[in-house]
């Protein structure tokens, strides 16, 4: 039986620690406000953004394959040209869960990311929404 939405997203927030892939030094960007909402809320997430060296003063990694913790969850926040590429690396090292926030998704990142056996969430609700961000 398909899982709802929410049944993934209660399942994608059981467990870290996250990345967030697109996570930007711009504090008006989705990118950083993602990042600071795993932060508010005492997570474990490591910012993905090969031109920083740190985020919200986190190390910054190029890569997902650079992280060094066992990831269980990423949220994408890149341009839907990348995001396929994103899931296809977090099926590659393991990653059980991504979560394309608003605007990050494509039909065919979606289908990759459901052929490789990742749980999806897309075109659902923003992370922010869902845990609570306060600016």
């Amino acid at each position: 039986m398909a899982r709802s939405v929410q049944q993934k997203i209660e399942s994608f927030l059981a467990e870290g620690p996250y990345a967030v892939v697109g996570a930007s030094t711009n504090q008006d960007k989705y990118g950083n406000k993602v990042l600071r909402c795993y932060q508010q809320h005492g997570r474990e997430v490591h910012p993905i953004n090969p031109r920083a060296p740190e985020v919200e003063g986190l190390k910054a990694y190029p890569s997902l394959a650079a992280v060094p913790a066992k990831l269980k969850g990423v949220s994408i926040i890149t341009p839907p040209a990348v995001t396929a590429q994103v899931v296809r690396e977090a099926a590659a090292l393991g990653i059980p869960r991504v979560w394309m926030q608003p605007g990050a998704e494509s039909p065919e990142a979606v289908s990759t990311a459901e052929e490789l056996g990742l749980e999806v969430i897309a075109g659902g609700p923003c992370l922010l929404v869902v845990l609570g961000y306060k600016e």
